[in-house]
């Protein structure tokens, strides 16, 4: 190792042996992990694409249906940068953009309390009647009653995002896919993220998610959903493929270098390489805590800190200001601004069936990715997102 070395290499075997023996119980079929910190970084690919025998190896360009992890590196930032425009006011009510979401308690709902998972509003769209497209989705999210006053409980809802990814579209005068595309991802240089992979690169380059005979009885009741009983280069998630596979919460496909290109803009407050892509504002909404106050559960505009979902991946060591978000097929972003280190982790673990459960293995990696800060006292970090953040 060398002297100036960032990271501590004795840290790394741990790392591989987590991930294997989560390959070996068959909790995975493989994976990607990055790890950096200034500059220094250890990448490393696992295992097969799939549990067939004749399943390809997973490499680093393994390109990784990255689920929920949409919401913070397309329609978040895109929300973010169409307000630094004056386009989005993330304080105006949501029915002031979608006029049909008033009523049934919604109209006290604003941008932020979307952003900040605090609208009220379900967890999820329903998927019967079966239903299809853009304006279907957005009649239905706007057809759901709140179960709480906005601004008053934190629930994780893809409705949420689901709405803000179509007011980029609104606002923006683009869809949400060619906006993150042109405003997000070329200009930071990453190459292979976007939505919709199968347009740009082949299927064999893509870990399949899902294999499953309900997949057949469900693409014969919904011709939209899939191509056939594998998920592979086709989204995961079931709302996303209604939505023809770009939804606001779910779409984006990507690999571990990528997600380490935008997780460097953020700790280079929205600039890298010379080139910004968020102002430093947008990047404090992102990342430090913006939830109403009375919330428990700390979220930026966007990242998760301290909510129930949050301990996993933060780990045992990365302190309470530390951001990120993890993602339903086994993929978690996780940075801690106070040592400059971040992880990503991509994985097919709903393959074949989604009966698969990784949150240990997630508790595990947050901890030794911490632990392989080489000099840094994590137990020196005094952090109080609640009045630090705002």
């Amino acid at each position: 190792m060398h002297d100036n070395a960032q990271l501590d290499s004795a840290q790394f075997p741990a790392i591989d042996n987590a991930i294997e023996a989560a390959i070996a119980e068959r909790k995975l079929p493989g994976a990607v992990f990055r790890l950096e910190r200034n500059g220094d970084a250890y990448e490393k690919a696992y295992g097969k694409l799939s549990y067939e025998i004749d399943a390809a190896a997973v490499t680093p360009a393994t390109l990784y249906d990255a689920a929920s992890l949409t919401k913070v590196i397309a329609t978040a930032p895109s929300v973010l940068l169409l307000a630094e425009e004056g386009k989005i006011d993330l304080d105006a009510r949501l029915a002031s953009y979608f006029p049909e979401c008033a009523g049934e308690g919604k109209d006290a709902i604003t941008i932020r309390h979307l952003l900040t998972h605090t609208s009220g509003l379900p967890s999820g769209l329903p998927a019967k009647p079966a239903w299809s497209g853009d304006a279907a989705a957005r009649a239905l999210a706007c057809a759901q009653a709140v179960t709480h006053a906005p601004g008053t409980f934190f629930r994780y809802s893809d409705i949420n995002y689901v709405l803000l990814g179509q007011l980029v579209a609104r606002a923006a005068g683009v869809p949400l896919e060619q906006f993150a595309q042109q405003r997000i991802y070329q200009p930071l240089r990453m190459r292979d993220t976007g939505f919709l992979p199968l347009r740009r690169v082949a299927a064999t380059g893509i870990a399949p998610t899902h294999k499953s005979p309900q997949l057949e009885a469900e693409r014969a009741k919904h011709d939209d959903l899939d191509g056939g009983q594998v998920l592979q280069g086709v989204v995961h998630d079931p709302t996303a493929r209604r939505m023809q596979g770009v939804a606001g919460s779910a779409g984006v496909f990507t690999t571990a270098r990528d997600l380490a290109r935008f997780a460097r803009m953020l700790l280079g407050d929205g600039e890298l390489d010379g080139v910004r892509i968020l102002s430093r504002d947008s990047v404090r909404l992102l990342t430090t805590a913006q939830s109403p106050a009375g919330i428990e559960a700390l979220r930026g505009m966007g990242m998760d800190i301290n909510s129930p979902y949050a301990v996993r991946p933060r780990g045992t060591r990365f302190p309470v200001g530390s951001y990120g978000h993890t993602g339903f097929t086994g993929c978690i972003l996780w940075i801690d601004p106070n040592s400059r280190t971040f992880y990503v982790f991509l994985s097919n673990r709903v393959y074949p069936d989604d009966k698969s459960n990784v949150l240990p293995l997630y508790t595990e990696l947050g901890t030794l990715a911490a632990q392989s800060a080489r000099g840094f006292d994590f137990a020196k970090v005094k952090v109080d997102p609640k009045t630090a953040a705002r």
